[in-house]
């Protein structure tokens, strides 16, 4: 019997196109907001929102604003691209049919991310703003973004043919791959924190790295200084359990697509730990910090698809009779 989920022809030439595209998409907007904040055009459009500036749409606007408004463009596009995806879900798939759950779901945290966003512009938390709060929303809107991306993953997925997602009598292979992917939630969180802190606090002048950690914990410094080291402490201990993940799910779902997906996060880790030596060698530079949020969510997305096979794949048994 197979474990793959039938539907409509045409949803099979058009939903998945919609879903991963929508997928591709939102990644390039997520940059895009990295943009927004690494050149402090968080406040381009003032403390206004929906509106810029208070209009619909600025006159003669300034680079900044140019950058913010054009970053609201974006983000309104994925709200239209998840609630296509929810009308052609609905349309070509039958009821009960997981796609239409990833649709919907895909759609709360697209309108979550914005309202989140928009949180942060009428609470002043952009541009040169320094108060703690800043740091938590950051934190928020990164997890509320990893847990979009996996959405829509899930979606693209099953838009695909592929197997329900098994939760129940998953053993050590569910409780492990839950706390992977918890790490790595709280991992991006942390990082997020941490790039603020880049953006507001990194000395210009040639400081090691030493002399940036005691700055960080001196008598001026704040909450958001304070937390930029637990990143670099975090991602060691997470790149460590993820290497033990990925050959623990080799060997308690021994499968194809575990197996090469293993094999691509462990290369995105260690992609991901060069980069974020160079962040701190170079001193976070914009290109940078883009490289390395990109490597983020292709980590966060390639970890969510090991778990995803690792949890619908059959494990093998030995025959009976055999060791």
């Amino acid at each position: 019997m197979s474990g793959t989920l039938s539907m409509p022809r045409a949803a099979g030439a058009w939903l998945p196109r919609l879903a991963w595209a929508a997928l591709a998409y939102n990644v390039l907007v997520i940059l895009w907001g990295a943009v927004v904040r690494i050149t402090g055009a968080g406040a381009g459009c003032g403390d206004h929102w929906p509106l810029c500036n208070g209009v619909v749409l600025p006159q003669s606007p300034e680079l900044h604003t140019v950058i913010e408004f054009s970053h609201r463009l974006t983000s309104g596009l994925s709200g239209l691209l998840a609630i296509g995806l929810v009308a052609l879900a609905f349309q070509t798939t039958p009821k009960g049919h997981p796609a239409r759950f990833g649709a919907l779901l895909s759609l709360g945290l697209i309108i979550l991310e914005g309202l989140v966003g928009g949180v942060q512009v009428l609470l002043g938390l952009t541009a040169d703003s320094t108060d703690p709060a800043r740091g938590f929303v950051q934190g928020v809107h990164l997890a509320n973004t990893f847990l979009l991306l996996g959405a829509l993953l899930l979606t693209a997925l099953w838009a695909s043919g592929a197997s329900r997602l098994r939760l129940r009598a998953q053993g050590l292979v569910g409780a492990w791959s839950g706390v992977g992917l918890l790490l790595l939630l709280l991992l991006g969180m942390a990082g997020a924190v941490t790039a603020l802190g880049d953006l507001l606090f990194l000395p210009a002048d040639g400081s090691t790295p030493l002399a940036t950690v005691k700055r960080d914990f001196g008598p001026a410094a704040g909450l958001i200084e304070n937390l930029r080291v637990v990143h670099p402490m975090l991602a060691v201990m997470t790149s460590a359990f993820l290497v033990w993940l990925g050959t623990f799910l080799r060997r308690e779902r021994p499968g194809t697509e575990v197996h090469r997906w293993s094999g691509a996060l462990w290369a995105l880790i260690g992609a991901q730990m060069v980069a974020g030596f160079a962040n701190v060698a170079l001193k976070a530079p914009g290109w940078m910090q883009l490289t390395h949020l990109l490597l983020a969510c292709a980590l966060w997305l390639v970890t969510a698809l090991l778990v995803f096979h690792a949890l619908t794949g059959l494990r093998v048994r030995p025959a009976a009779g055999r060791a």
